[in-house]
């Protein structure tokens, strides 16, 4: 279930502090209003997180991995390592 962010469309609200995040499933309707203090709420773009630096897997790593790793011999044609 994806993360959606919210805010309340106006003022302030001690209870859901005025942003809240919730899970909610892909074909749930759009939420109108904070469960919490029944204001009106819009959705609000939220950033994402994603790997910055990735090392690449080294063979002995890909096989403690439980991965086969295969050698390119010929045009279609490859051996285990």
């Amino acid at each position: 279930m994806p993360l959606y962010e919210y805010e309340l469309r106006e003022g302030d609200c001690r209870v859901c502090g005025g942003t809240f995040t919730l899970r909610r499933p892909l074909n749930a309707p759009e939420l109108t209003q904070c469960p919490a203090c029944k204001k009106p709420v819009r959705k609000i773009i939220s950033g994402f997180s994603t790997p910055h630096k990735l090392k690449p897997l080294s063979i002995s790593d890909a096989k403690k991995a439980g991965f086969t790793v295969l050698k390119k011999v010929r045009k279609g044609e490859y051996e285990k390592q």
